[in-house]
């Protein structure tokens, strides 16, 4: 499991820097929620991130998925998804 948690400090150091925030990566919890009540994220930041996260990691996430809610619910299921979806 060493991978699935350098992946998932990988994905929030690149939530960190490419939105911004002014936060320690370690601390956003894996489970909170990246939207609303969790970290405060917004339409504009899901699409940063999503522009971010093809860029770095070759896949491409786009607007009208259905699965996005699910997608973006949290760093662990977003790291989850990059983990399944990036490019080898």
């Amino acid at each position: 499991m060493p991978e699935a948690n350098h992946l998932e400090g990988e994905v929030a150091r690149l939530i960190v820097e490419t939105l911004n925030l002014d936060i320690d990566p370690t601390g956003i919890d894996p489970q909170a929620p990246l939207f609303r009540e969790g970290l405060g994220l917004d339409s504009i930041d899901a699409l940063e991130l999503a522009l971010a996260l093809s860029q770095r990691y070759g896949f491409k996430l786009r607007a009208d998925d259905p699965n996005n809610t699910r997608i973006f619910s949290s760093l662990r299921a977003l790291t989850e998804y990059v983990r399944v979806n990036r490019a080898k």
